[in-house]
């Protein structure tokens, strides 16, 4: 299926029953990984909003959920400039914590979160990311800990992505079409 996004047009690449089912694994996971333990997991916003609050639904032991707010993007792009926009208002001291990341593509954005939260002394950090792409990745980033799927280097949006602030709530995740080029 195809759609068009701000005069853009996108193909499906992941349905969301593939999401769900990756998903209720990871959650399997982190069970298992932070038994006993009641880890704080970051939302890096406005991405992750809907593969955190799926995750959540996953994840049986006690937990807490906070959010940071960073962005680079304007349109398909990244400036290569990071704001924070939303700071965090939780004392991570000590605690364990899981970042959770709706796409981890150059690494800077994510580097540029788990610095802020080194800040904060946690006692353990990791990253939980729905889509990676190994092959954009230019940082040495070994908190990426649980990967729901990696991607080829293509723009995608859905499922939490955008473009231009659209799509967010399409529940798969589409690709941009590569329109092919005179020769």
């Amino acid at each position: 299926m195809n759609i068009q996004i701000d005069q853009k047009d996108f193909e499906l690449l992941i349905e969301y029953d593939q999401i769900k089912k990756r998903i209720r694994l990871i959650g399997i996971q982190l069970e298992v990984d932070y038994e006993g333990r009641v880890p704080v997991f970051v939302g890096v916003l406005n991405g992750s909003f809907m593969f955190l609050g799926d995750l959540m639904k996953e994840v049986g032991i006690s937990s807490e959920v906070t959010f940071i707010k960073v962005s680079s993007y304007e349109g398909d792009q990244s400036t290569g400039k990071i704001r924070k926009e939303i700071d965090l208002y939780m004392d991570l001291k000590d605690r364990d914590v899981i970042i959770v990341e709706d796409i981890v593509e150059s690494g800077n954005t994510l580097k540029h979160v788990i610095d802020i939260i080194k800040e904060h002394n946690p006692a353990s950090l990791n990253v939980c990311t729905l889509l990676l792409k190994p092959r954009k990745l230019n940082q040495d980033l070994e908190e990426i800990t649980y990967v729901g799927f990696e991607i080829p280097n293509e723009f995608v949006i859905g499922y939490g992505l955008d473009y231009n602030g659209l799509g967010r709530n399409l529940k798969d995740i589409y690709r941009a079409e590569h329109v092919p080029t005179e020769t």
